[in-house]
């Protein structure tokens, strides 16, 4: 659930907790599409962002459904923090996410970077920055740039390629990763 003075246990977040005690009985489906293995009947996504103090720790799809609530969560905590205008990220990406961490076999949260930009600051960055498309799939809620402390860019990278969903960008000289859910490709170093 996303962090927020003043909140309390909703529903959702209710079934959340009790299906969080499940996360680490859940099964891995060996035969599942490549950025889908080791998904389970759980999908549970942990992020951070430095820039708001944010906090988010949701669990987003249960037995075959993605849960809207969570969804919901999701697509603000990684809005454009900037505008604070926010676009319904791509839950393949949310997917890619996940299943990265769960690869990495890590309980600590990612460090969001960057997930949906407007275009006002796809062109800021841009104007700053050469790494950055002018078509980026953060424009479209499809990618996010994501750190981990105790992962190293190498091993982040090499988690989300073996999922095999989408592009995925190595930024050592940053420090983080790009995850994206469009053709699969890899960059950087």
């Amino acid at each position: 659930m996303t962090d927020r003075a003043g909140t309390g246990f909703s529903r959702r977040a209710l079934l959340g907790a009790f299906a969080a005690t499940a996360v680490t009985a859940a099964p891995t489906f060996a035969n599942a599409a490549g950025f889908l293995r080791g998904g389970g009947d759980i999908r549970r996504i942990r992020m951070y962002s430095g820039r708001t103090g944010e906090r988010l720790d949701t669990i987003y799809w249960i037995d075959g459904n993605y849960i809207p609530e969570a969804v919901s969560e999701i697509n603000f905590f990684m809005r454009d923090w900037r505008s604070n205008k926010q676009h319904n990220m791509d839950v393949r990406t949310i997917d890619i996410m996940s299943a990265a961490h769960r690869l990495m076999d890590v309980h600590e949260p990612y460090m969001l970077l960057s997930g949906y930009r407007t275009p006002e600051t796809n062109a800021m960055l841009r104007g700053r920055s050469g790494g950055v498309a002018k078509n980026s799939l953060h424009l479209k809620g499809q990618a996010a740039d994501l750190r981990l402390a105790s992962r190293s860019v190498n091993q982040m990278a090499k988690a989300a390629q073996a999922c095999r969903g989408g592009g995925v960008g190595r930024y050592s000289g940053s420090n983080f990763v790009h995850m994206d859910c469009g053709q699969v490709r890899t960059w950087g170093s």
